[in-house]
């Protein structure tokens, strides 16, 4: 893909130590855009802050207004399992919107979007493979997205047995909708900056490193696809 969406909530120093000052900076759609040209490649950065809303917004400025033929997200998530500890590097094979829930309206259960044959929404499993063939050490996994930051182990533990969800965090299922409804593929890799026993304080710590790793895994998958 020439045309590449990059879309952030809270880890954009970690693109500016990366890859420095862009060649342009525009606004669209109320969202201030970077543009890097990484090789033949042109990658659009949109700093959409935390939630699904905004996730959502910028996601559909990066394809309406930018032409984007692919929409990454990179992010650090909470850790719903033992497994999933600090650091750990993982791409979103699907996403449910835990906070979904229209009860009696439609019938459905908690986060099944109309469209869709369960609560979890796949990303592009085309993508997804393709992905784990340049980065086979990436653990594929459900993230449970909602606007709430969890940093409580028990409810982390009720997600995961709820959902079969492994980490969680607040844009992947406004990103994962939006690109379902404009048919343009998304991959969406994360990595752990709080462990299931810990909490803001432990992302607070992480975050930097955490948003540096995920983003030499992301760069590393783009260059090869």
């Amino acid at each position: 893909m020439k045309n590449t969406g990059l879309i952030v909530a809270v880890e954009l120093d970690a693109v500016t130590r990366r890859y420095g000052e862009p060649e342009k900076k525009t606004v669209c759609g109320g969202f201030e855009v970077s543009v890097y040209r990484i090789g033949d490649r042109f990658l659009h950065v949109l700093n959409c802050g935390a939630g699904e809303l905004s996730a959502a917004a910028g996601t559909q400025v990066l394809i309406s207004c930018f032409g984007a033929e692919l929409i990454v997200n990179f992010g650090v998530v909470g850790g719903l399992t033992p497994e999933m500890a600090l650091a750990r590097t993982c791409i979103v094979k699907g996403v449910v919107h835990y906070d979904f829930d229209p009860g009696a309206f439609t019938g459905t259960p908690v986060g099944q979007y109309a469209g869709f044959d369960s609560p979890v929404m796949p990303a592009s499993p085309e993508y997804v493979q393709k992905a784990l063939e340049i980065c086979p050490e990436l653990k594929p996994v459900v993230c449970a997205s909602a606007d709430k930051f969890v940093e409580d182990k028990n409810k982390k533990a009720e997600l995961h047995a709820k959902f079969g969800a492994d980490i969680c965090e607040m844009e992947a299922a406004g990103i994962v909708l939006t690109c379902h409804r404009n048919n343009v593929p998304c991959l969406l890799i994360k990595t752990v900056s709080d462990g299931l026993e810990g909490g803001f304080e432990e992302f607070s710590r992480e975050i930097g490193r955490a948003s540096d790793l995920c983003l030499r895994t992301v760069e590393e998958i783009i260059a090869g696809l």
